[in-house]
């Protein structure tokens, strides 16, 4: 399968997203913005709900390697946090921002893409508590899930990716364990 026919397919069924919406979206909407026609396009997808879920599948694979990444920083535990939740909020800024209809890609209630949204998160959650273990987080699970839900909060803030950076240097550090005070070794005060 020609993997940049395919992308093409998912971007033209982007463009009848931010028109349409899912629902009123036909696949000779997607072939139309193609440029091409409808049986060009099942060439590639098995029929409008394929290419939806494909394009859903798409964006939360790029945000997930992009939270990867910013996890596998050589940098301060809390800018790598940083950067994972900056990844899935900037997924969802950007789908709520496009059209009313995009937002329909990151709804976990959803027919068509509730499991790669629920996967999606599960993931995020697996990265975050990796990254609170390894600084020594009581409960690393517990503070990956407050952080999951500090972005769902940011989601709806009209500055959300502005606070964000703020939220989680508020937020972060009362998740970690306390730093050892300068001077202090093993007990007793040097």
């Amino acid at each position: 399968m020609d993997s940049g026919r395919l992308s093409d397919v998912l971007d033209a069924t982007y463009t009848c997203l931010i028109r349409y919406g899912v629902r009123r979206t036909t696949m000779d909407d997607i072939a139309a913005a193609m440029g091409v026609s409808r049986s060009a396009v099942y060439q590639y997808v098995r029929g409008k709900d394929d290419a939806f879920r494909q394009l859903a599948g798409r964006l939360h694979t790029q945000a997930l390697t992009r939270a990867r990444q910013a996890a596998g920083q050589d940098a301060p535990c809390v800018q790598r946090i940083r950067g994972v939740l900056a990844a899935k909020l900037d997924l969802s800024l950007h789908l709520i921002g496009d059209s009313p209809h995009t937002a329909e890609l990151i709804d976990s209630k959803a027919r068509l893409f509730g499991e790669i949204c629920t996967e999606f998160t599960v993931e995020l959650r697996k990265l975050l508590a990796g990254l609170f273990t390894e600084a020594g987080a009581a409960d690393a699970d517990a503070a990956a899930e407050i952080c999951v839900a500090l972005v769902a909060g940011l989601e709806t803030a009209p500055n959300g990716r502005h606070l964000l950076g703020r939220a989680v240097d508020a937020l972060v550090p009362g998740l970690l364990p306390p730093a050892e005070p300068v001077g202090h070794v093993s007990g007793t005060t040097v």
